[in-house]
């Protein structure tokens, strides 16, 4: 479990590293951003439906399918010719992983008693801080010494290999017992229409296309109303708010990370490696943060989030000081080790919270809520950033945009923090 988990987040960090040379080899200048686009769509696709397979047939078909579907995406990928192969490798790798995760969180709710959830989940946001640390310029060095190609094929025999290791776990399973699946319809024409919507949205914010935003826009608030908890809009306490509230620490995260290196090689001249250092340290404080919820599974998961979202609010709210030329670049290290150190505090206390509120078999469905309601904020909330961005600045000179956005995201944190109705639903 832990293994795929790694795998894929070398593949993320370095396909992000590798990209300039894969459209630039393949003639696809023009296509630079679908590359992404079209991964975060069918992540979001395949979320959604193995959440559905799940609850109805247990984690076992999301835990064979999709590293099956991610294996051949990497291969795919790596082999491609043209920009349309590799859209098509892009696109079986999102499928894959979408499947695969929510496959990993039913199986944590299967196999872990409650109290050893917030380890596990703990243990798999560890699962980034190798990849982190030298995904990166691992996969700078062999684009340049070997070939972009290598950045998705290098790693199928990793890949293989934590297939095979979860083998021995799957067969162990115990069976998928409870009572049936509730029944939601509109699921698979929600799924097409938030993942359209995404993908549009994305695509309007890079290119300040108005119209297709709003048609976005358009997709997404049917489709979410269907793949969400409903209240979650509302913030109806319980799991509809703690859905909610992963939403909120997505988007106001990845919103002002997205804009981090950005804004100190564009205001501080700082070298591209060193523009990265804060992402880095923003991780590692992500891991150790999860590790240390994981010991005290006694203190109430609710308190965990509130105290991270207020702390990511108050160093989202720091890190706007790097935004002008007379900001300390340097101060952007400590101002993303304290707002990774809050989201390892809030996301496996989450994920955490929400399967307890989930009925055996609503757990993919919770599952793939979460990671929903995670990736269409994060989507919108950069797309935001992106629009500001063409709006009021440029990419050389990002300051007047990125203040105020940084500004905006510590305050959507805080009044996460201060509004967000966590806890049981009275009866």
């Amino acid at each position: 479990m832990t293994t795929l988990v790694t795998i894929a987040a070398f593949e993320h960090l370095g396909v992000s590293t590798a990209m300039p040379r894969m459209v630039a080899d393949l003639d696809g200048a023009a296509l630079y951003s679908w590359p992404f686009t079209a991964f975060l769509a069918a992540s979001v696709m395949a979320t959604v439906l193995s959440g559905r397979v799940s609850d109805r047939l247990g984690p076992v078909p999301a835990l064979l399918t999709g590293p099956a579907l991610f294996l051949a995406g990497l291969f795919t990928a790596g082999l491609a010719d043209g920009m349309a192969v590799l859209l098509v490798g892009r696109v079986l790798q999102g499928l894959g992983l979408g499947t695969q995760v929510v496959g990993i969180y039913v199986l944590v709710a299967l196999v872990f008693p409650v109290r050893r959830r917030p380890a596990a989940f703990g243990l798999l946001a560890a699962a980034w801080v190798v990849p982190s640390l030298v995904g990166p310029t691992a996969a700078g060095l062999v684009t340049e010494h070997v070939g972009w190609r290598w950045v998705f094929l290098g790693i199928t025999p990793f890949a293989l290999l934590g297939v095979l290791l979860l083998l021995p776990a799957i067969r162990s399973l115990p069976p998928n017992g409870g009572d049936r699946a509730p029944a939601r319809r509109g699921v698979v024409p929600a799924a097409v229409a938030t993942a359209a919507g995404i993908a549009a949205l994305t695509w309007a914010a890079q290119h300040a296309v108005w119209w297709l935003a709003l048609a976005g826009i358009a997709a997404l608030v049917p489709g979410l109303r269907v793949l969400l908890p409903r209240g979650t809009f509302a913030n109806r306490r319980g799991l509809p708010a703690t859905v909610l509230a992963r939403g909120v620490f997505a988007g106001a995260f990845f919103a002002v990370e997205a804009y981090v290196p950005l804004t100190l090689t564009a205001v501080h001249g700082f070298s591209p490696a060193a523009a990265g250092l804060p992402l880095t340290v923003g991780a590692c404080g992500w891991a150790a943060a999860s590790h240390w919820q994981g010991r005290y599974p006694d203190i109430p998961r609710e308190r965990l989030i509130r105290v991270g979202m207020a702390s990511l609010g108050v160093a989202l709210a720091c890190t706007a000081l790097i935004g002008p030329d007379w900001g300390l670049g340097w101060l952007s290290v400590p101002c993303w080790l304290l707002a990774g150190a809050s989201m390892g505090l809030a996301y496996p206390s989450i994920s955490v919270l929400g399967l307890e509120y989930a009925g055996e078999r609503e757990r993919g469905f919770v599952s793939s809520a979460l990671q929903v309601s995670d990736m269409t904020m994060a989507a919108t909330m950069v797309g935001l950033g992106g629009v500001m961005l063409a709006t009021f600045a440029s990419t050389a000179d990002p300051t007047a945009a990125v203040v105020p956005l940084n500004l905006l995201m510590a305050g959507l944190a805080l009044v996460g923090a201060l509004t967000v109705r966590l806890g049981r639903a009275r009866s």
